[in-house]
């Protein structure tokens, strides 16, 4: 993979405009495009969205074994990607084949039992617990005081932690994420958490997730349920947490959207999915490795190359969104879930809706003066290729009592 004019997947304009630098990326490179991870080290990002069906529908060709990568001598123990793009785990994201398909059934079964009506009854409670802490300032950063802080919540209580516990989840977890001096801390603390929860269902099952997949006969052991509890918690929190913080921010400056602020609810969905096609809180996933050699999007991939997929580049195809500009509608083929067998399983998408929804119509419901507090070009993003999401959303509004 010999690729002198590879792009960097860094930068401020991940930050400052994505859109336009996808833009020119395909215009320079194509469907394909040669890509430089931290340290140098090659990959391409998928952002054709026929090439990216093509690569996440061939779990043969394009492998999900992270094992198979060519690049393995060349990376660091301290690499910081190892997180996202690390060596096989005990994980759902490293299964593959029938195993896999099993994996995926037990954890699709325990998400599927939930209650729709008992979740949505959990999501408004702790929504309403977050609004009572600051309804009566008249200012508040929705980001930090409340998206952060809200899809943690509903998971921790759908899996079994008791309330109690959820506190201490919020902040591990978004100390995992933040990737700083506490992501280390915040990882054992969910692990050790996860664990116990694991070992106390394992003894007393109960009506919650842990047990359902506990009660699964396909034999996986308490360490692989205990780090797809892991990967569950942590893909259900963060870009849920973006896809409340982004819909608002599109609620709040763009006209279109400017009904739902007056009580109308039917354009909250329609914001929700315009943010899944136009400003996906999950931008770039790493990854799926090439089984053998091949050509894709007139690039020859080489056995082991890494492929990045760039969902947010391939939601903007121009051979897919010939009318750039247009509302999607009800228009829900983008790949913001992904899409083939590692694609995020239906029900987790469904509990991902339901907590996102619930969280922006209490805020609509319980603040319904909101404004934005600073000028709409001033919201910054956090600085990442891979998620995105605003780092604060300021608004100001009639201060009310708590509830």
């Amino acid at each position: 993979m010999t690729t002198p004019d590879a792009v960097p997947l860094s930068g401020p304009r991940f930050q400052t405009d994505p859109a336009r630098l996808y833009r020119e990326m395909r215009r320079d490179h194509g469907s394909v495009v040669p890509v430089l991870l931290d340290g140098d080290i090659l990959a391409w990002l998928v952002l054709g969205y026929r090439e990216l069906h093509q690569v996440t529908g061939d779990p043969v060709l394009f492998s999900r074994d992270s094992d198979l990568w060519n690049q393995w001598e060349n990376i660091p123990a301290d690499w910081p990607l190892l997180p996202m793009i690390g060596r096989k785990q005990p994980s759902i994201l490293y299964t593959v084949g029938e195993r896999h398909r099993q994996r995926a059934a037990m954890v699709s079964n325990a998400l599927e039992a939930v209650d729709p009506f008992e979740m949505r009854g959990h999501a408004e409670r702790f929504a309403d617990e977050l609004i009572d802490a600051l309804c009566a300032e008249g200012e508040a950063d929705l980001i930090a005081q409340y998206a952060m802080l809200l899809p943690v919540r509903v998971l921790a209580r759908l899996y079994g932690f008791s309330d109690e516990e959820g506190p201490g989840l919020v902040t591990a977890l978004n100390d995992m994420i933040d990737g700083r001096e506490r992501a280390l801390a915040g990882q054992a603390h969910l692990a050790g958490s996860m664990a116990r929860l694991v070992a106390d269902r394992r003894e007393k099952p109960a009506d919650d997730v842990v047990s359902r997949m506990l009660a699964d006969d396909s034999g996986f052991s308490d360490e692989e349920i205990v780090q797809d509890l892991m990967v569950m918690m942590a893909a259900g929190h963060q870009p849920t947490a973006d896809w409340i913080g982004n819909s608002l921010r599109l609620m709040l400056t763009d006209d279109r959207f400017a009904a739902s602020l007056f009580g109308g609810r039917n354009s909250v969905a329609e914001a929700m999915n315009e943010v899944l096609w136009e400003d996906t809180p999950t931008q770039n996933v790493a990854g799926r490795w090439a089984a053998r050699d091949t050509r894709l999007g007139g690039r020859a991939v080489r056995t082991g190359d890494l492929l990045l997929l760039g969902l947010q580049g391939a939601n903007s195809d121009p051979q897919v969104r010939t009318h750039a500009s247009e509302l999607t509608g009800g228009n829900n083929a983008h790949f913001s879930f992904g899409h083939g067998e590692h694609r995020c399983p239906f029900p987790a998408q469904e509990v991902a809706e339901v907590i996102a929804r619930t969280g922006i119509e209490v805020v609509l419901d319980r603040l319904p003066d909101i404004d934005l507090a600073v000028p709409a070009d001033s919201l910054a993003r956090r600085p990442s290729p891979w998620l995105r999401g605003l780092t604060r959303l300021p608004v100001r509004f009639s201060p009310v009592p708590a509830r």
